[in-house]
């Protein structure tokens, strides 16, 4: 099962969908990895949440990849 990074304490209200999508395309972050680039170091962070920014070349790789839109991989959710 996936899940959604919740918005995180650093008051950001972005959630990342990268579970969501590894899981809908089936790839493991080892092969995304693999064939962007990224390390899985930096896949785990952005699948925890646990970036301040995230580059437009890693953004682009990532919905090359999974051919998928940013929409697809980024979503704005205020907080309640």
């Amino acid at each position: 099962m996936w899940s959604e990074v919740a918005p995180s304490a650093e008051g950001h209200e972005i959630v990342v969908r990268l579970d969501r999508l590894l899981e809908e395309r089936g790839i493991s972050a080892v092969e995304l990895s693999r064939r962007t680039g990224i390390t899985e170091t930096n896949l785990s962070r952005l699948r925890n949440g646990n970036v301040g920014a995230m580059r437009f070349s890693t953004l682009t790789a990532l919905c090359r990849e999974l051919n998928c839109k940013i929409e697809d991989l980024l979503a704005y959710e205020p907080r309640a």
